[in-house]
């Protein structure tokens, strides 16, 4: 099977946030999981979205066939750098605030055509 993905990293969303995105559309083809993404009402969604469709435009670009049939093979979220801040308190004091990065790959695979034997 021939397969194309696409990488996002650094993205400003929590890995624990986008994981049960990612989860929904594993395994589905690729016009389902983009219907289920619009519908989807989490930021997460569209950053992924936006991933899918760049994962499809480089499976095109591979000429591996039309969009309709390609499956999302593998989709996963690993973590990126942590942006540490700190918010101020009362009595001088400093709370610490933990801004969560991403790292979002998505794989997508065309089936294979069976060509007949002569």
């Amino acid at each position: 099977m021939t397969e194309a993905h696409a990488i996002l990293r650094f993205v400003r969303v929590a890995p624990r946030k986008a994981r049960p995105v990612i989860d929904m559309i594993r395994g589905q083809q690729v016009p389902m999981a983009l219907a289920m993404l619009k519908h989807t009402p989490r930021h997460a969604a569209r950053v992924v979205e936006k991933i899918l469709r760049s994962a499809v435009a480089n499976a095109e670009q591979k000429e591996m066939g039309d969009s309709e049939s390609m499956v999302i093979s593998k989709a996963f979220v690993n973590c990126g750098p942590i942006y540490r801040r700190a918010r101020p308190r009362s009595m001088g004091r400093a709370n610490a605030i933990q801004k969560r990065t991403s790292h979002i790959t998505v794989v997508v695979t065309a089936p294979i055509i069976q060509g007949s034997k002569k």
